[in-house]
């Protein structure tokens, strides 16, 4: 894992809870704050302001409340005025007005974003350079903004071109939910010249769909984006009352694990990586890289991380253009799948973003979820979309009410009469008993602005008037009418149409970019490039990797940590230095993987300098860095008389050899380790003997108690391993074993460790079914003829040839199947091809001997041999008792009976 680890603890399972510090806590409140400023000012008490006067120290002028009043104004400015975002539009005060100033020059047009810069100076005070940064940000998040020109890549961490350079207009997709002036909040600018928006009607999610970031004075936000589809379904989710989930997603694809995602709030994380692929056996490519870098810095991490010794490569290129591609060359030899590990543990292709929900309401902070911050957007958009509905209505209404009345005007000759009346108010006085009769048909009262407009109807308007036309028009808006009421009265249907024809209209090649899937932690030990040499001089106590006079012990990394067990029962872990002290008469040392669960210590101590003798088995885990433990009773003068180290919990069987004391019948007799349990560390252990030890031998080696283990084999380095990386094997007990063939013709059955060697012809290797048997088809050298045979492995952990060994014999194909096909395909010969033959090679030959030459295939030229899929069989299951790990629930205690002999005690 990269979160770094306490730099003294070993856990058991470690996490890293740790929290963003640079956070404003919610809780806390206005008094509180002033507390703490307060707390602050106390440091200034002893300096002073002196007024220029004679006698000085007369006048003193503390300024404790002027740190405290201007420092909370400076606060409140940053965070509501630069750095956090509103909740209502979810913009932040310079990305609201370059939208406002792009809509003031808006002509359907592209203008050059110094223009828009300059124009969005009148309402922002804080210099070009800030507004130009912060256009280039939403304008690479391709959604507000219509970009022309080199606005720089999010991919490779390329900056924009000048702004004299690049141009820009809003998007179709803007201009539909941005903006609507009738029902936005207007203020005045910093100026007091000119009006600008307080929130901008934004009728969707647009601050999760953008995501936001800012640092304030005591606070910061961390909003991740979201996809664009995702957040409208789950606006109509929230309308319709369903249950809905938000999962970030990012432009730079990438794969997530967002299983700790919090819905967004403080103490969440979200794990992103690169998608790495293996091209071939020396090379890698990276196609998608994580949030929050580029290809720049996530090269600079691979190489810093191959200067230090952590990862080898041999070279990386860069052919990034309008998608990622990255190759990591590698040295031969070199595990592909290990070093994908390794680049997820040291470098930039893995990083943790910890988010947190912080936004602006009723200039306020607020710590929200993502959840909550989408119900509010998508309940004020539908309130907004009520507004408009609301304005719309009116609107239609107005309109209807002048087109009712011009026509009542005009069909009723009120115009006729005009030069009857010399001023208006008179006038106004006959058309209003003029329209008295049909007060009941409108919408509302008749005032004197309608008036006046009736009157300046031009007189060719009214020659021309067509009454049908009229009544149309009428008929329309009332058609119109009846649309905005029944949407106003059925709103959430509505919201959810409006919500679906922007998923239809914009919604296109905006999918999901990000995988989300569960990432298993990478371990740094296992993956680390062990680049240096340990060593121990076990007399005077020392390891470390610059004793290079001393004994080598294996080769390690920086990171690595060392285990040590002394003869006086003392147990220490320590980090890998270049020489430490850890105790003197070491019995064993060795790389500590404080995960293994699996490497059990065997152990016989005598307690005291003449006490009775114990034995224990246990595990090391959760342990504390450079503190000594005591594995014996703690008596004074214990000492360890016998001690193995078992990486699979191998148990050996030892030989007792007693002195002779006393009346004692029985001086010698066995211990097998298999029957104790495994106990922790601090056991007393079971009682052996009381009386003084002569000697112990080993009589015979162990084999491992513990579940079977899965072995895996990575085909690049030939080699096994236990970390999951290559093929899988299969789960292999302590009397499993694996089967190698090579092409050659040699094979053999040996115990799967993981030190084993494998050969470059090697071609089969699995797991060894005794009763399985073992199919091939070979050219004999000596007889020129093609030969069949099946048979079993007779002899275990030797190699041996199973086709003749003349010089020119070859293996063809060989199967493990139980019911394998092969096909023969015929060499032509004068001109006549013969049709292929098909063998089922169970039915054509029985099993033999592991010696025999087997039967003649046939006389004839093959041109090739190949094998198909076997035929179907059922393999017959054997009943194996259930086993099941050993735990301190089922311990085992040892006794020695009246003749020294030990027994079995059940607890």
């Amino acid at each position: 894992m990269k979160d770094e680890e306490d730099d003294n603890i070993i856990p058991d399972n470690e996490e890293n809870n740790s929290e963003d510090t640079n956070s404003f806590d919610d809780n806390q409140d206005e008094n509180e704050s002033e507390e703490i400023i307060d707390v602050d000012a106390k440091s200034f008490e002893g300096e002073h302001f002196y007024d220029n006067n004679e006698d000085s120290g007369d006048t003193i002028t503390k300024v404790t409340g002027m740190y405290k009043d201007w420092f909370l104004d400076y606060a409140s400015y940053v965070i509501l005025e630069r750095a956090v975002p509103a909740i209502e539009d979810g913009f932040k005060p310079v990305q609201r007005r370059i939208m406002h100033s792009l809509k003031e020059l808006d002509d359907g047009r592209y203008n050059k974003v110094a223009n828009v810069v300059g124009h969005t100076m009148q309402y922002h005070p804080h210099g070009d350079a800030s507004i130009g940064d912060a256009m280039v940000q939403i304008g690479q998040k391709d959604l507000l903004i219509d970009c022309q020109g080199n606005w720089g890549n999010i991919l490779t961490g390329d900056g924009a071109a000048a702004s004299r350079y690049i141009e820009a207009r809003l998007s179709k997709f803007a201009l539909e939910v941005l903006y609507s002036p009738k029902i936005t909040d207007w203020g005045v600018s910093y100026d007091g010249r000119r009006a600008e928006p307080n929130n901008l009607p934004v009728k969707f999610p647009l601050l999760l769909a953008q995501g936001a970031e800012g640092i304030a004075v005591g606070l910061s936000t961390k909003v991740l984006p979201h996809n664009f589809n995702e957040l409208i379904d789950a606006s109509i989710k929230i309308l319709k009352g369903k249950p809905f989930t938000l999962y970030p997603d990012f432009m730079t694809q990438g794969i997530a694990d967002i299983s700790n995602y919090n819905d967004g709030m403080r103490g969440g994380r979200v794990r992103v990586r690169a998608k790495i692929a293996q091209l071939d056996k020396n090379t890698l490519v990276i196609t998608q890289i994580p949030f929050s870098t580029n290809t720049t810095t996530l090269i600079d991490s691979i190489l810093k991380a191959n200067e230090k010794g952590k990862i080898k490569i041999k070279k990386i290129e860069d052919n990034t253009a309008a998608d990622v591609e990255i190759l990591i060359h590698l040295f031969p030899g070199v595990s592909p799948d290990k070093t994908i590990d390794a680049l997820f543990a040291f470098t930039a292709c893995e990083t943790s973003v910890a988010p947190l929900g912080c936004v602006i309401e009723d200039n306020k902070p607020l710590f929200i979820g993502v959840s909550a911050m989408l119900k509010i957007s998508t309940n004020r958009t539908v309130d907004l979309l009520r507004q408009e509905l609301e304005i719309q209505l009116e609107e239609l209404k107005n309109k209807w009410h002048f087109s009712t009345l011009e026509k009542i005007f005009i069909r009723e000759e009120m115009y006729i009469d005009f030069k009857l009346y010399s001023d208006r108010e008179t006038l106004y006085k006959y058309l209003y008993d003029r329209f008295e009769p049909f007060k009941k048909s409108f919408v509302r009262d008749i005032n004197d602005d309608d008036l006046q407009r009736l009157t300046q109807i031009p007189m060719i308007r009214i020659t021309r008037f067509d009454s049908d036309k009229a009544d149309d028009f009428i008929a329309k808006l009332e058609d119109e009418m009846k649309e905005v009421e029944y949407n106003l009265e059925n709103l959430t249907d509505f919201a959810i149409a409006y919500f679906a024809k922007l998923k239809e209209k914009y919604g296109k090649g905006r999918e999901r970019q990000t995988e989300l899937r569960v990432f298993d932690n990478v371990e740094a030990t296992k993956v680390v490039l062990r680049n240096t040499k340990l060593y121990v001089n076990r007399e005077e106590g020392f390891v470390g990797t610059s004793l290079k006079k001393d004994e080598y012990l294996t080769d390690c990394s920086d990171i690595d940590d060392v285990i040590v067990f002394l003869r006086d029962g003392k147990m220490i872990i320590t980090k890998v230095d270049a020489k430490t002290f850890v105790g003197k008469d070491i019995i064993h040392v060795a790389i500590f993987d404080k995960s293994d669960k699996r490497t059990i210590y065997n152990m016989m101590y005598r307690d005291g300098k003449s006490g009775p003798s114990y034995i224990k088995r246990f595990n090391v885990s959760g342990v504390t860095r450079d503190k000594a433990y005591d594995l014996t009773n703690e008596t004074a003068g214990s000492q360890v008389v016998y001690f193995s180290h078992n990486p699979n919990g191998e148990a050996e069987v030892i030989t007792i050899l007693l002195r002779q004391v006393g009346t004692i019948k029985k001086l010698k007799f066995d211990i097998d380790f298999a029957k104790l349990a495994i106990k922790g560390r601090g056991s007393k252990g079971n009682l052996v003997t009381k009386y003084p030890i002569k000697k112990i031998e080993l009589k015979e080696k162990g084999i491992s108690t513990l579940l079977p283990r899965k072995v895996w084999f990575d085909d690049t380095v030939k080699r096994l391993n236990v970390d999951a990386r290559g093929e899988l094997l299969g789960e292999f007990k302590p009397s499993d074993k694996i089967l190698i063939i090579s092409q050659t013709g040699k094979l053999k059955v040996i115990i799967p460790e993981l030190s084993t060697h494998f050969d470059e012809d090697m071609i089969v290797l699995e797991k060894w079914n005794p009763k399985k048997p073992i199919s091939a088809i070979y050219f004999d050298g000596e007889k020129e003829r093609y030969y069949i045979k099946r048979f079993l492995v007779e002899t275990e952990n030797k190699e041996e040839i199973f086709i003749t060994e003349h010089p020119n014999s070859q293996l063809e194909i060989v199967a493990t199947d139980y019911r394998p096909v092969a096909e023969l395909v015929f060499t032509k010969v004068k001109g006549v091809q013969k049709d292929n033959l098909y063998v089922d090679i169970e039915d054509f030959i029985a099993v033999k001997g592991f010696k025999a030459l087997g039967n003649q295939l046939t006389s004839d030229k093959l041109k090739q041999v190949n094998l198909l899929d076997p035929l179907p069989y059922d393999e017959p299951v054997e009943e194996v008792p259930e086993k099941r790990e050993i735990s301190d629930d089922d311990s085992v205690e040892t006794e020695l009976d009246d003749d020294g002999q030990i027994g079995l005690v059940l607890e």
